[in-house]
């Protein structure tokens, strides 16, 4: 490409957006990045480099990503302009009442919620799925994203005003919509056996997947992003245990510690540290050394030759295999995800006499009230 034909497209907007967009790609997503430059302002693109930089995670980058592009396209849909910053109370107000509303009122009162024009925009530039309210969680987290954007650019926003948090409280309140849990059923032993068998095979893949699925369970129940990022520099080799501690006779199964990093809820620095013990152990040795891989991402992608690439899987890789193992297995796949290993983990662990802090010391849960939350769903079925 010549020069004059480079400053050409450079001094376009969407495509010099798009160009930015290159510094946090290994994060974003590349099929979206056009799609993020057509919604997104400079200001936008400027901001999301900076938090690229700062080291923050790539789920909370792809969220504010994600949200901070909904917020452009519904304010220019339902104002017919651009996001100001800050924003005012009033535009936030608006942002409740056309996301949280009453679907028996709207039958009378056609006002009522997103007006339809705004709504059919949104629905053009495929950025509004929903035919009815949206979920509370989702208003929530994007009200908060826009809250978080406030302060990295050094602004006071209207978020932690009496009224809108009022508003707010209220719409939640009346909204139809249930709390929805990320993964309907847990993948309990049971449901966990099933899955393992169906990875039986010498397919690559198979011994793969048998390692994710194994080590995502046994760990805690790790989440699908801290699968995905996992890297061989953080396994270190612990000393065997005894397979009856009261026995010193007991035979002995291998031990592996996992060093977590940068978690959901935790920082790269904290000592999160995490212990797998026999069957898992044996199975993520096996991976490693069939893959030949000694450093760097341990789950990668494979291609339809059995050959192995040098990129990590993502997450939502992750997510994929442990539905394809539920088609296999016989089981409903829209009714598991890959969040069902992590509240499984708890569930198991409660309908086995696991003490709670016990279990979230594996689980590395910092809610205790989440945490219990699958306790006292094991106790109900029992």
């Amino acid at each position: 490409m010549d020069d004059i034909t480079s400053r050409a497209l450079v001094s376009d907007p969407e495509t010099r957006r798009a160009l930015q967009l290159d510094t946090p790609s290994a994060i974003l997503p590349m099929e979206r990045r056009d799609r993020l430059a057509e919604l997104l302002t400079d200001d936008d693109v400027a901001t999301l480099k900076h938090l690229a930089q700062e080291g923050i995670g790539e789920n909370s980058l792809r969220a504010l990503a994600s949200d901070l592009a909904y917020l452009e396209a519904w304010a220019l849909a339902a104002t017919g302009a651009a996001l100001p910053w800050p924003a005012s109370e009033s535009l936030a107000l608006k942002f409740v009442a056309h996301h949280l509303w009453d679907p028996a009122r709207r039958e009378t009162d056609p006002q009522h919620g997103m007006p339809a024009d705004a709504a059919a925009a949104l629905r053009e530039s495929e950025m509004l799925r929903s035919d009815g309210p949206h979920a509370p969680s989702t208003v929530k987290r994007r009200l908060a994203s826009w809250g978080t954007l406030h302060r990295w650019k050094g602004q006071e926003g209207p978020f932690r005003s009496p009224s809108l948090r009022s508003a707010l409280r209220l719409a939640v309140r009346a909204s139809t919509r249930p709390r929805q849990r990320k993964s309907k059923r847990a993948v309990t032993r049971d449901v966990l056996d099933r899955l393992l068998a169906t990875c039986r095979s010498d397919r690559l893949a198979d011994t793969r997947d048998l390692a994710i699925l194994l080590l995502a369970f046994a760990s805690g129940g790790r989440r699908r992003s801290e699968v995905a990022r996992l890297r061989v520099e953080q396994l270190s080799d612990e000393p065997p245990v005894p397979l009856d501690p009261q026995d010193p006779r007991s035979p002995t199964l291998p031990c592996l510690a996992i060093q977590l990093g940068r978690t959901k809820t935790g920082q790269a620095d904290e000592a999160g540290r995490v212990l797998l013990v026999g069957p898992p152990v044996e199975a993520l040795r096996e991976w490693l050394e069939r893959a030949d891989i000694s450093k760097g991402p341990i789950f990668r992608a494979i291609d339809r030759w059995e050959a192995i690439e040098e990129r990590a899987l993502t997450p939502q890789s992750i997510n994929l295999i442990v539905k394809r193992r539920c088609t296999v297995a016989g089981l409903e796949a829209r009714e598991f995800s890959a969040h069902g290993l992590r509240s499984g983990y708890l569930t198991e662990a409660a309908q086995r006499g696991v003490s709670l802090p016990e279990a979230m010391q594996q689980s590395q849960h910092r809610s205790v009230q989440q945490a219990a939350s699958y306790y006292n769903d094991a106790d109900r079925r029992l």
